[in-house]
């Protein structure tokens, strides 16, 4: 069985800006690194509420292809914490509020009259066709595919995954860089190349994938 084990997100500037950001946001401790080229990472109770913070020497350049949502009391308490609001995405019916955290990745606050002492609930993903790729993942994960009067699917119940939900969107705009946050998964390799799964590199601890549409993840075996 594959299974979920942790988040990683790209970070151009200062690391610590960021870890202590999404520190907050989700409520996951963050830890300093060790040595000064050792970023840190976000560590929760549990392995799979992770975030392994990845510097990376380019600055964000599009919008984030795979952003996640927050569970949150106020959005004034995310503007707090150093997020901005951001331009373009003002929509009173939607029941989310979009915003850019330090280095302008977008992220959702769902505003919540009882908020979680984890606090990340999805993980969302933008696609070419949504439900093929959510029919992949699900496929992958051993779970079944959901979706909401086929205008977006998602998968649940994912194992090792803490948040709720990997939400799959279907989206106009072609996937055009790598990825600045990706998921983690325990798993084997040749089962995933089998499914459809691209190789791109291998590195001493683990092989990195990329699923149909070329979202890359990483596979510890």
């Amino acid at each position: 069985m594959t299974r979920f084990k942790e988040l990683c997100m790209d970070v151009h500037g200062d690391p610590a800006v960021m870890g202590e950001f999404w520190s907050a946001a989700i409520g996951v401790p963050y830890v300093r690194g060790s040595a000064p080229d050792d970023p840190g990472d976000l560590v929760g109770d549990l392995e799979g509420q992770g975030i392994a913070l990845c510097p990376v020497p380019e600055a964000k350049s599009v919008k984030h292809r795979v952003h996640l949502d927050v569970h949150v009391d106020s959005v004034d308490t995310l503007l707090a914490l150093g997020a901005t609001e951001a331009p373009g995405y003002d929509n009173p019916d939607d029941p989310w509020t979009v915003l850019l955290d330090p280095e302008g990745g977008e992220l959702c606050a769902f505003v919540r009259d009882e908020v979680p002492a984890y606090k990340l609930y999805e993980m969302c993903v933008d696609a070419a066709d949504g439900e093929r790729l959510a029919r992949w993942w699900a496929d992958v994960f051993e779970v079944e595919p959901l979706n909401q009067d086929r205008s977006y699917w998602w998968i649940e119940k994912v194992p090792g995954m803490p948040f709720e939900l990997v939400v799959f969107d279907t989206v106009p705009e072609p996937k055009t860089v790598k990825n600045r946050i990706h998921w983690d998964v325990y798993g084997d390799v040749d089962e995933l190349l089998a499914k459809g799964a691209t190789h791109l590199w291998d590195r001493p601890r683990w092989t990195v994938l990329a699923d149909p549409e070329g979202n890359e993840f990483c596979v510890f075996s």
